[in-house]
């Protein structure tokens, strides 16, 4: 089980929204290179980034910073938001990222998925935000009638690198994820599947591990990190391990990073 800090990216500083509302903001930074590279110093293997401002507009407002962050790091970099694009996906791919996030484009032009997938193997990503079960688009500030999992059946067997399913409603809660969303979403579709939404303890993290055989393969985590309630060396070695290593590993104990 991979543990993917995320980074989102709002005007250039990093931020958290509370249930993807861009009225709640908590600002955690303003030198996203410097949290890049504090993720990597302390064992990430890969990284997730965010561009809220794309997710919202579809404007590219992040893209020096981003640029920064994959020319800093040795780990592979992600991102997602207001990628909409073949032109867009393309050139966030030559600028160093290892993968790009498709989600918005993924209800509205599928056979976009299936030429870039084609085209990049391995190296893209559909984002699945989901409210209830049902997909999220634009930022989380539109919602459709389209069950999650039935938009993850339209891509099976295209080659994706994974699925990310984000349950908007614990997303920045702390409140734990939403497993029956992932068993549910997991037992759909053979793409690999990555958590995103609601770890807030390293007790958290270790309950998806049953979800692993399923095809849970990785979880994001935001807020817990910055908050202090998620250690990353911690969180790494108590996943490896499959257990806690004592109480201080745990929300109770844990100190900001």
């Amino acid at each position: 089980m991979q543990i993917i800090p995320a980074i989102d990216l709002l005007q250039g500083s990093c931020v958290r929204l509370h249930q993807g509302d861009y009225d709640q903001v908590t600002r955690f930074g303003d030198d996203p290179v410097d949290q890049a590279l504090q993720w990597q110093e302390q064992g990430a293997e890969r990284l997730h980034l965010v561009d809220l401002d794309g997710a919202r507009s579809g404007e590219p407002v992040n893209d020096a910073v981003v640029k920064a962050i994959t020319a800093a790091l040795r780990i592979p970099v992600q991102l997602g938001g207001g990628v909409r694009s073949a032109e867009r996906a393309e050139a966030l791919l030559e600028v160093g990222l290892d993968r790009v996030i498709l989600g918005t484009v993924a209800i509205e032009q599928p056979e976009l998925v299936s030429q870039l997938a084609t085209r990049h193997p391995g190296r893209i990503v559909v984002g699945i935000d989901a409210r209830d079960g049902r997909v999220a688009t634009r930022g989380w500030i539109t919602d459709t009638e389209i069950e999650a999992t039935a938009l993850a059946r339209k891509f099976e067997g295209l080659g994706l690198a994974a699925i990310i399913s984000t349950d908007i409603a614990t997303d920045g809660t702390l409140a734990g994820p939403n497993l029956n969303a992932l068993r549910e979403m997991a037992s759909t579709s053979s793409t690999p599947v990555i958590a995103s939404g609601g770890i807030g303890s390293v007790s958290d993290l270790l309950s998806l591990l049953p979800l692993e055989p399923l095809g849970v393969n990785g979880v994001i985590v935001g807020r817990a990190l910055y908050d202090g309630t998620v250690v990353l060396k911690e969180a790494l070695q108590a996943v490896s391990d499959g257990r806690l290593q004592d109480p201080s590993s745990d929300r109770s104990g844990m100190t900001p990073c």
